[in-house]
């Protein structure tokens, strides 16, 4: 049962990501990686939410499979983030890649510790 919640998840994830990380490229037709940063920002977010409503026992083990494991294991996109990343190296934009990781990461520590936050608020 729980490598079905897992690969529901992921099914449901990396859907989610293509839809959402296209549209968000497409809408902002930029040739920097918007779309991965927004759903690795989201991504994270989301699991410090699910995370800590697990935590404080709103969420069950299953969910957390179902959700953390599945669902934004296959939505959030670190393996992208990383070859977009060294494209970036690669042609010499090294300005562009101090932005990309950096709001990355540092969004992506914000985002998660806000999802924490709003389990607390919750629960």
């Amino acid at each position: 049962m729980n490598i079905l919640l897992v690969a529901v998840g992921g099914a449901i994830g990396a859907t989610a990501r293509y839809l959402i990380g296209g549209w968000i490229q497409g809408w902002v037709g930029s040739s920097f990686p918007w779309g991965t940063l927004v759903i690795n920002v989201s991504g994270s977010l989301i699991i410090g939410l699910v995370l800590g409503l697990v935590d404080r026992g709103a969420l069950s083990s299953q969910a957390r499979l179902l959700l953390a494991v599945g669902v934004l294991g296959g939505y959030t996109t670190f393996s992208t983030f990383s070859y977009e990343g060294l494209q970036m190296v690669q042609s010499g934009d090294y300005g562009s890649l101090l932005v990309y990781e950096a709001t990355h990461l540092g969004l992506g520590l914000l985002a998660a510790n806000l999802g924490l936050i709003m389990a607390r608020a919750i629960v």
